[in-house]
């Protein structure tokens, strides 16, 4: 298991009317939490892709638990439990600074081929620095 902590601040574009995160944004603070796990690793999407691969989501599920506000600090922690093969399953949570759990989910992306467009296995430097972070 793998788990990297992300930090970022509710701007006022991303609340509601009622003045909470809107729901959808959560998809995009976990991208954040993603791509930074990648980064801590040494990788970027940038890289992945150059060298040939896409990562399109296949899955996407939350649960929401507490609401957060605009100028709310909130700590995404985004975990990979398992070795990627032809998929890659992101786990998240998300903490306020009071250590309120907000909500929780799963994010699954397949590898994509990206002249062929089909599935395939997971690139070896990924999984290469993934054994070396554990």
């Amino acid at each position: 298991m793998y788990t990297h902590e992300t930090s970022l601040r509710v701007r006022y574009g991303e609340t509601d009317k009622m003045g909470f995160v809107y729901y959808g944004v959560y998809a995009q603070y976990y991208e954040v939490g993603r791509v930074e796990l990648l980064r801590s690793l040494g990788l970027s999407y940038k890289s992945l892709e150059e060298s040939g691969y896409e990562l399109p989501v296949v899955s996407f599920n939350i649960n929401y638990k507490n609401p957060a506000f605009y100028d709310d600090q909130i700590i995404i922690k985004t975990t990979i439990s398992n070795m990627p093969s032809s998929k890659i399953i992101f786990e998240y949570e998300c903490f306020n600074t009071k250590d309120a759990l907000l909500n929780n989910g799963k994010v699954v992306l397949v590898f994509v081929n990206k002249t062929t467009k089909k599935p395939c296995k997971a690139p070896g430097i990924l999984l290469e620095k993934i054994r070396r972070a554990l």
